[in-house]
């Protein structure tokens, strides 16, 4: 590997992680916002939503979807460059399909925030792509 590609991969590498560290840092202010929102407060403290019980799996299955921005800022990092690619494709796109599906009815916040983690995601798949074609 010369000195050249060495440095690229770095830097690919480096700027894959900053963009999962983007996605994950909207991800959070968006729910940090919801604390404004009436009655946010009561419906987390009573675990419903639209008066709906919340289940113990919903909530696991959220952590599950926030974990995987989490692991792919160290993962980028270490996974060597095919494994690293495929894995930055796959938790891109899964975390794009989850944004798309909660956002079936959002507010002008969570479409903003919608919008921006859907266009950091697909730059993560634009890198993971020409990662991919360069390996």
């Amino acid at each position: 590997m010369t000195a050249i590609s060495h440095n690229h991969l770095i830097k690919t590498r480096v700027e894959i992680s900053a963009l999962w560290i983007a996605v994950l840092f909207n991800m959070l202010f968006r729910d940090i916002q919801e604390f404004a929102r009436t009655g946010f407060l009561e419906e987390m403290l009573t675990k419903t939503s639209n008066d709906a019980q919340i289940p113990e799996g919903l909530l696991l299955a959220a952590a599950i979807v926030l974990q995987i921005p989490i692991s792919m800022i160290f993962l980028t990092q270490v996974l060597n460059v095919k494994l690293n690619w495929r894995a930055n494709l796959i938790a891109a796109i899964v975390i794009i399909a989850m944004i798309v599906g909660n956002s079936l009815t959002p507010d002008l916040d969570d479409a903003f925030f919608a919008i921006v983690e859907c266009a950091t995601l697909l730059l993560i798949v634009g890198y993971a792509w020409k990662w991919s074609k360069s390996s």
